[in-house]
């Protein structure tokens, strides 16, 4: 766990409930994309608030999800999901997820987003801001 921690610092912690499970005892894969997009609203909220995107206009809509099942997780469990980045473009970027069990101590699923920027007011594509692709480029491994 020390080993995850180094890696994504400010990982987003989940606490896996009861209600994610399904009729196999572990946890539904759709409760995941849940988790991911937990984890990509509490990144931006922390280093570039959806908020303040809004307030001009523009803002992230995920054009393209994946996950990865690994392990099987169960009630009740805490994760920690940690973030990256890569291909980062003119106006779109992928984001990495690794799920970490706090009681498997292992990482029991990887998934990616591809967000693509887009302007609300013009109905299209935009250019990713130049202080959101500096945090992005920061999140690159």
């Amino acid at each position: 766990m020390d080993d995850f921690k180094q890696r994504y610092p400010d990982a987003c912690y989940i606490k896996v409930t009861w209600g994610d499970m399904d009729a196999l005892q572990h946890v539904n894969n759709v409760a995941y994309f849940r988790y991911f997009e937990d984890a990509r609203i509490e990144f931006f909220n922390r280093d570039f608030p959806l908020t303040e995107m809004y307030k001009c206009g523009i803002g992230p809509v995920i054009s393209e999800n994946h996950a990865s099942y690994r392990k099987p997780v169960v009630y009740p469990d805490t994760l920690l999901v940690g973030i990256s980045s890569s291909h980062i473009g003119e106006d779109r970027f992928t984001l990495h997820y690794e799920v970490f069990s706090t009681q498997q101590q292992c990482i029991t699923t990887t998934g990616s987003s591809v967000a693509v920027m887009f302007d609300f007011n013009q109905g299209q594509k935009t250019a990713i801001p130049a202080d959101l692709r500096a945090i992005l480029q920061r999140l690159q491994q």
